[in-house]
């Protein structure tokens, strides 16, 4: 699946959010290499004829290359944050919400594996400014997921010592599955947040 085939928002066109055309080419462009080549590989022209444009067009709508992965890194890290909060503040018990957390981040970080990879790990290509922004998204999504355990933990659903290091362990399970998920593999992307929403409850120590 490329980038282009992905759709992060949930929109019906990939990427919609991005205007105008022109940009939202680009950026689907700039996905694909970074994930392919990696940020420092790419260049402004790569991602130039990777959308079909002159080098110059880039410019018009992107000051830097590292504007381009901002954009791409800030619309990644808004949905998995949008999704988190959607599943912990939906209705059911903290194992509940959990399980349906980790399914859903599961699932997008596998949907959209070629996006994620460069939402996920190339953070540190950001400039200073930028990354402060998303590190602060990141630690977001950490309260998130934080704040599930620990409700659990006061119910008497899980057993866990160390809220903060299952947190970072959860999180860290979930969007590892974009560097390895194959869409020809042997599991739907369905599948492996099943899969993944039962170990995370088996590594709470949920009670059944």
């Amino acid at each position: 699946m490329s980038a282009a085939e992905e759709t992060p928002g949930g929109e019906d066109m990939p990427w919609g959010e991005v205007t105008p055309e022109a940009a939202r080419r680009l950026l689907v462009a700039a996905v694909e290499a970074f994930a392919e080549r990696g940020y420092h590989a790419t260049t402004t022209r790569d991602i130039a004829g990777r959308a079909g444009m002159s080098p110059a067009a880039l410019y018009i709508h992107y000051k830097t290359k590292e504007e381009l992965l901002h954009r791409i890194s800030r619309i990644g890290h808004d949905k998995a944050l949008e999704i988190l909060r959607a599943a912990a503040d939906g209705e059911g018990t903290a194992a509940e919400r959990l399980a349906d957390a980790v399914r859903s981040f599961v699932r997008w970080h596998a949907e959209r594996h070629t996006t994620a990879r460069v939402v996920q790990y190339e953070l540190d290509a950001l400039g200073p400014e930028h990354r402060a922004e998303i590190v602060e998204l990141r630690r977001e999504s950490e309260a998130v997921i934080r704040r599930i355990i620990n409700e659990g933990v006061a119910a008497g659903e899980f057993a866990v010592s160390d809220v903060p290091g299952t947190t970072v362990a959860v999180l860290s399970l979930c969007i590892d599955v974009s560097r390895w998920f194959n869409t020809q593999g042997r599991r739907t992307a369905d599948e492996v947040g099943a899969l993944y929403a039962d170990l995370v409850l088996r590594m709470a120590g949920a009670q059944k």
